[in-house]
């Protein structure tokens, strides 16, 4: 069935032909604001139904990145597929799919024939670097785009190896940036009528997550590289060593280091020339690090992070990423809803992060079995009858979609 109306996409058709992250990331936050996503899979179903962890057979990474969407199976090999895929994108607003360039126009997807006969149509492309330029044929997960983008260089101690990010940034990058870019080109067909092409990459989008980087490249004295865990422009500004672990501490002015020098016991410090200044504080960043670390051992980092937060520095404890998930704020913000799965009964799912007034949180539905919704898109969607759709899974043409 369509997902609920009244909110702020109800109405809005997406054929998702999108697998793994970045597309199925896209649409699920188009999903979780009402949007119609049928999300389209082959009939091994994507790759993210086989990687785990699982329970009862279902990936949550599948669970996670698909909640709210419909389910169609198409066998895109078979001319019968295609010609069904086409008739489809005749009815949808929005096309989104992170093919390999030159994959969908041989699956019979091509954007501009598609757009000739439905101009309306916005036809979002995902890929890791784009539908153009020398890199444009080579293969890309996210680890690679991590690699190519310069993130990766820039990630780690300055004395040690380059290191990718806790998470799979590129892809979920590229994911924000095709939904941004959609609801742009829909604001934009509102007063034209007229759909757009989108060519997004991941790599460009993670050089677009790159402003210090770039900054420094742009009128710094050295080039831009690895500083470890703090900021490569500011400081104190970085992780530090208490007594019992380690807290970050954030001072980004004057007027908070003279409040930071106070609580280390050393007033002096903001009249030390070596510090006066942002610039002259990240040049002698070595000494004023061993100067706070020195305070710190005598303070556990709740009792730092608790003297610096009172004087209006903004400091606190690494949280675990499992202590987040189970904490009240995560809770209070709405941000991991219980559902309830049809075979894995309550589940926790995501729910994209932004607050809208008079709209309520909590209303997300599982992720789709294999080509579970297809007889009723096709029925909504093409007005099949059930002897129409019976064919289409009797060829093969359908998978998981019959009718009584």
């Amino acid at each position: 069935m369509p997902p609920c109306q009244n909110r702020p996409l109800s109405g809005l058709r997406i054929l998702d032909f999108t697998r793994v992250l970045s597309g199925p990331y896209c649409t699920a936050l188009l999903a979780d604001l009402g949007a119609e996503i049928v999300k389209v899979e082959a009939p091994q179903g994507d790759e993210y139904r086989h990687v785990g962890p699982f329970r009862a057979g279902e990936s949550a990474l599948f669970q996670l990145v698909n909640r709210n969407k419909l389910g169609l199976a198409i066998d895109m090999k078979q001319q019968g597929g295609q010609d069904l895929a086409r008739r489809l994108a005749l009815q949808a607003d929005v096309l989104v799919e992170n093919f390999r360039p030159g994959v969908a126009a041989r699956l019979g997807l091509m954007p501009e024939a598609l757009a000739a006969a439905n101009p309306k149509l916005i036809y979002a492309s995902i890929s890791g670097f784009g539908q153009n330029g020398p890199q444009a044929e080579l293969p890309a997960f996210d680890l690679v785009a991590q690699a190519m983008s310069g993130l990766m260089a820039l990630t780690g101690e300055a004395a040690g190896p380059p290191t990718k990010v806790g998470e799979s940034v590129g892809d979920l990058a590229a994911g924000l940036f095709a939904s941004w870019s959609i609801l742009a080109a829909l604001v934009e067909r509102g007063r034209t009528g007229i759909g757009r092409r989108l060519d997004i990459a991941m790599v460009d989008s993670l050089v677009a997550l790159l402003p210090t980087a770039i900054a420094q490249w742009m009128f710094g004295n050295t080039p831009p590289t690895r500083v470890g865990n703090r900021h490569p422009l500011s400081t104190p500004f970085g992780i530090y060593r208490a007594q019992d672990g380690f807290l970050v501490i954030c001072v980004l002015n004057n007027p908070q280091f003279a409040r930071l020098a106070v609580c280390m016991g050393r007033p002096d410090f903001a009249a030390d020339p070596r510090f006066a200044t942002d610039e002259l504080r990240t040049e002698h960043e070595p000494a004023l690090r061993e100067a706070i670390e020195a305070w710190l051992t005598s303070c556990s980092v709740t009792q730092a992070a608790e003297l610096l937060a009172a004087e209006g520095i903004p400091a606190s404890r690494i949280a675990e990423a499992s202590e987040v998930f189970e904490g009240a704020q995560v809770a209070a913000r709405g941000l991991l809803p219980e559902i309830q799965h049809p075979s894995l009964g309550t589940i926790r799912t995501l729910e994209q992060p932004v607050h809208f007034s008079g709209l309520p949180r909590g209303q997300q539905r599982p992720a789709p079995a294999l080509g579970q919704d297809g007889a009723d898109i096709l029925r909504r969607w093409l007005n099949l009858g059930d002897t129409e759709i019976n064919a289409l899974a009797s060829a093969g043409t359908i998978i998981g979609a019959t009718c009584p």
